[in-house]
């Protein structure tokens, strides 16, 4: 069988090298994406979505149906982790650890007994427990709000600047991580929980179908949003630039809560009972 799959990856190498053969020449100013795209982007982009950044004009109005689809793939990357390690994680610790805080003392409880309310003294820790650092903390929790600030920044004024949904998705959720490593998954967790997690990963790519199908229900093609012109009360320029931006929000919740749900379940091996 492993010969098999070896023999049908260097045939499907040995294709995609043959047909690159035929790609124009790295640079090619005679190229067809050079005599034909390219100019019309550089020349029209603004003028048909008022949107300055010509590289966010290109992935989220004239490829945006690409774009929604590399936002599902992402969808889809989360979706397969979960399955892969929430479910079928491969090491499922036997038992739950507690720390009693006067003493310091690790107390080892039995996996499916849970410790009652009244255990004030006892608090869950991880397997690879280490006191906490109170300056990285400290340090950690006055520089997430401005991480965050900052990611909807770069989403908002992708239009403009780089930046873009994509961009902004993974700070926020990079801020997510780094509250998870400062303090414990299970803090993280508390802020965003399993299920508003799976549920943004999906409002995310929502938001963006949601916006085609709201096209398609004024008449007009998948994604085409100066049909949105009428709706909003706008000409239909502003209407793709608006257009730009609510599809831009859908990658970021996107791309943010898949981010956090990979890293949530990769980080405990699936038992979110413990983590970094």
């Amino acid at each position: 069988m492993k010969k098999l799959a070896l023999i049908l990856v260097l045939l499907c190498w040995g294709f995609l090298a043959f047909a690159a053969a035929d790609f124009p020449r790295l640079g090619d100013p005679n190229s067809p994406a050079s005599t034909h795209l390219s100019p019309y982007f550089i020349e029209k982009a603004y003028e048909d979505t008022a949107t300055p950044n010509i590289v966010t004009a290109v992935l989220a109005d004239y490829r945006s149906y690409d774009t929604m689809f590399e936002t599902t793939v992402v969808f889809a990357a989360g979706v397969a982790c979960f399955l892969l390690l929430r479910f079928y994680h491969f090491s499922e610790p036997p038992s739950h650890l507690y720390r009693h805080k006067p003493s310091g003392t690790v107390i080892q409880v039995p996996r499916g007994y849970r410790l009652k309310g009244e255990h004030t003294e006892l608090e869950p820790i991880d397997r690879d427990w280490a006191p906490k650092d109170p300056i990285v903390e400290v340090a950690s929790r006055i520089l997430i709000p401005f991480i965050q600030i900052f990611a909807l920044y770069v989403v908002v004024h992708g239009h403009h600047s780089p930046g873009g949904g994509f961009q902004g998705g993974v700070i926020l959720g990079a801020s997510l991580v780094l509250l998870a490593i400062s303090r414990d998954l299970r803090t993280a967790q508390a802020t965003l929980g399993e299920s508003k997690n799976s549920i943004l990963s999906a409002l995310g790519v929502l938001i963006y179908v949601g916006v085609g199908a709201v096209t398609l229900a004024l008449g007009s093609n998948f994604l085409d949003y100066a049909a949105l012109a009428g709706l909003m009360g706008v000409d239909q320029v502003i209407a793709r630039n608006l257009g730009i931006l609510f599809v831009e929000v859908g990658v970021a919740v996107a791309v943010m809560a898949t981010m956090f749900l990979i890293y949530r379940n990769v980080a405990s091996a699936g038992a979110l009972d413990e983590g970094l």
